[in-house]
This record gives structure tokens, C-alpha cells and sequence, in this order.
């Protein structure tokens, strides 16, 4: 490992977290996160206002979720490099700096630029989560790193719901405007309230990064990688494409409601926290596959009770159930991994959970085109069945039980 660990690798702070610091984390990471799905329900309204047409206005979106990747690989192996806290707060503050410029931008253009930059920046949720999991007590540690990705979550499902109000009440620069106080509200708060850390390695940058190209070869971390990409690449196929189900009969719902939907998804979220207390007691292995289950269950939901409001309602509980259960087992099982090394195999990790995202909202689009949502439950059934195969395939080298 090309990585020299530093000696007597210490927290200045205890390593003992308590439970509100726990929770303050959780809520970081869900209102960072959400900074990179407030642009899609004020696009209307960003369209009509700077006098852009829509084709161009679509790439606000897209430009910040490229801004996240970028991140993700540049900035997020930082984490094993930097004084973890500093670096966060620093991360922090660059978002709110983004944020109002998105706010104040004169034309389309600047907020194209501006929409980057947010992606480049958001990459708070993942430095908070591989601390949390470092600072954790291991026996502990999934039950810490299912609370923060709840919050992670919930922030994802809740930020198109409170985008759209806020842009319809008060405009769409409000809504940057007021990301912005809350990212600095964060870390004014988690300056004081997170402990110092040491760096885990003495290298180089340039080092640091291509020591990502070996990491790629640990087999936990390809086995977590390609089955979370899948899982999350059916989540993405489903919320890619529900508001096209939405707007037909018998539903002929506006997309207001479909941000409503969020609202729902909150409630298999929630229970991330107890999925960890599992993993904790059994194998997070065994959550992967139980998480799995669950999902590839509300598809088969979605496809044979979709046109029914109460169908739909149902499997979206167990589509978010399932997907979180995934991806905090996955989460541990990398966690379980040297500490030093946290980091970069989270931004390597992230990095195949998005690609594997883009994958489903390309299926899913592709499907719905062609077959509807029966096409649309199809490839989300033939992404989990790819997951299915990695964890069933791996599960049978012995002596493997992380």
C-alpha cells in the first residue's frame, strides 16, 4: 500500500461520540446533500425568469451532478490527507459561497458556472460519513453510519419537496439564498462541536490520488461498489421516471406531487439506524442481501400494483427501505477496512454508487420510452439481478464475513 501511517494515530478529542453530536452529523449530510437536487423543481421558474430556453436551462442539473463527480474523486481523498474537521468547515463555507452566487446570478450562464462549483463543493456528506464511522466504537460503528446516511437520505427525498414550496412562494433565488445561511448556520456548529483529528497518511497528493488505482483491486470494495451501484441505479430508473407514471391516467398528477412522494420515502429511510444495529450484531454481508431482497420485492410491487395509488405508496417505502439497507451495510463493510483508508475507498465508492445512478435514469428513460412502466420495472429487476449475482458469487469465498 502505497500510504506510510503516521504513529500513534490519536483523536485530540474522545472517540466516543455522543449521540446529539451523532445526530448534528446526520443533519450536515442530508442538508448538504440536498443542495444537488434543489435546482430541479425551480428549473421552470429559472427558465421564465433569466429568459433561457429549456434545453439549456436542463443543464443546471446536470453540470452540478458532474461538479459532485468531480468532487467526489478530486476532493473526498483529502479526507486521509487533511485534518478531517478543517477540512469539512472549509467545504462548508465553499458551498455557501456557491450557493449565493447561484443566488445572485445575472443570467444563465453564471448560474451554469455556479452550478458546478455547488456540485464541486458538496462533497461535505461524504468527509462526514467516514468520520463518523472513524470516531464510532467498532461495535458501534454501523449503527453510527446508518444514523448519518439516514439523514443523508432523508435530505436527498426531502429537498425536491421544499425546493418546490419555497421557489413557488418566494422565488427560486430564495431557495439558494437560504441553503446558503444554513450551510454556514452548519458550520459554525460543527465547529464546535467536532473533535480535531490527526491525518492518517504522509504522502503526497499526487500519491495520495494514484493510490486509488490499487485500492480499486480490494475486493470488498469492488464486490460493495458494483452491487451498490446497481441498487441504487433501480432507485434512480424509478424516481427518474415516476413523474411520466404520475402524469397518467388513473393518476394525472402535476409534478408537485410527485416531489410529494419524497415525503413517503422518509419513512423506509428512517429506518436506517436499525439496519445498522443489525449489521452491527450479525453481518453487515447479511444485510447486503437482505437489503437487496427488499428492494427487487417493491419492484415486483411497482409492476404488478403500480397503476394503484396504494401500490405505489407501499413500494416506495420498501424501494427506500431497501436501497438504505444496501447502502449502509455496504458502508460498513468498507468501514471495517484500516481507517486510513476510509476515505478514499468512500469517494471510489460514491463514485461507482453515482455511475451506477446515471445507468438507471438512462434505463429507466429508455424503458418507459419503450415498454412504459412495465419497461421501466424491467431494468430496474435486471439491475438487481447483476447485484444479486455479485453478492451471491462473492458470498462464497471463505472466511469472509465483513
Amino acid at each position: 500500500m502505497p500510504t506510510v501511517n503516521k504513529p500513534n494515530q490519536k483523536m485530540t478529542a474522545t472517540a466516543t461520540l455522543q449521540r446529539y453530536t451523532v445526530l448534528i452529523m446526520a443533519i450536515a449530510s442530508g442538508a448538504a446533500a440536498a443542495n444537488l437536487y434543489y435546482n430541479q423543481p425551480l428549473l421552470a421558474l429559472i427558465q421564465e425568469k433569466l429568459h433561457a430556453s429549456a434545453h439549456l436551462s436542463g443543464f443546471i442539473p446536470v453540470l452540478t451532478q458532474i461538479g459532485y463527480a468531480v468532487g467526489i474523486l478530486l476532493i473526498v481523498p483529502l479526507g486521509d490527507l487533511l485534518e478531517k474537521r478543517k477540512l469539512i468547515l472549509t467545504m462548508l463555507g465553499l458551498t455557501a459561497v456557491a450557493l449565493a452566487a447561484a443566488a445572485i446570478s445575472p443570467n444563465l450562464t453564471c448560474l451554469l458556472a455556479a452550478s458546478l462549483a455547488i456540485g464541486i463543493t458538496t462533497v461535505t456528506p461524504q468527509l462526514i460519513v467516514p468520520f463518523a464511522a472513524q470516531l464510532a466504537k467498532p461495535q458501534e460503528r454501523g449503527k453510527v453510519v446508518g444514523m448519518v446516511m439516514s439523514g443523508l437520505l432523508i435530505g436527498i427525498l426531502l429537498a425536491r419537496t421544499i425546493s418546490g414550496f419555497v421557489g413557488a412562494s418566494l422565488g427560486w433565488r430564495a431557495m439558494y439564498w437560504l441553503a446558503s445561511g444554513l450551510m454556514i448556520l452548519l458550520a459554525v456548529t460543527l465547529s464546535k462541536l467536532l473533535p480535531k483529528s490527526q491525518s492518517s497518511v504522509q504522502v503526497s497528493y499526487s500519491r495520495l490520488m494514484k493510490s486509488l488505482f490499487e485500492l480499486i483491486q480490494q475486493p470488498v470494495l469492488q464486490e460493495t461498489a458494483l452491487a451498490g451501484a446497481m441498487s441504487f441505479g433501480a432507485f434512480s430508473a424509478f424516481w427518474s421516471t415516476l413523474v411520466f407514471l404520475l402524469a397518467q391516467p388513473p393518476y394525472h398528477y402535476g409534478s408537485e406531487v410527485t416531489g410529494l412522494f419524497g415525503l413517503v420515502g422518509v419513512v423506509g429511510a428512517a429506518a436506517a439506524p436499525l439496519v445498522g444495529k443489525l449489521a452491527d450484531k450479525r453481518s453487515p454481508k447479511l444485510t447486503v442481501g437482505l437489503g437487496l431482497l427488499i428492494t427487487t420485492s417493491s419492484f415486483i410491487l411497482f409492476w404488478v400494483f403500480g397503476h394503484q395509488l396504494i401500490g405505489l405508496i407501499v413500494g416506495v417505502i420498501l424501494l427506500d427501505l431497501g436501497v438504505q439497507t444496501t447502502m449502509v451495510s455496504n458502508q460498513a463493510r468498507i468501514y471495517s477496512c484500516k481507517s486510513e483508508l476510509h476515505s478514499r475507498l468512500n469517494a471510489l465508492y460514491i463514485t461507482f454508487y453515482f455511475l451506477g445512478g446515471a445507468l438507471g435514469s438512462f434505463l429507466g428513460a429508455y424503458g418507459w420510452n419503450h415498454w412504459q412502466w412495465q419497461g421501466v420495472c424491467l431494468f430496474a429487476l435486471l439491475m438487481l439481478a447483476v447485484a444479486f449475482t455479485i453478492f451471491f458469487k462473492r458470498n462464497k469465498r471463505k472466511g469472509d464475513n465483513t
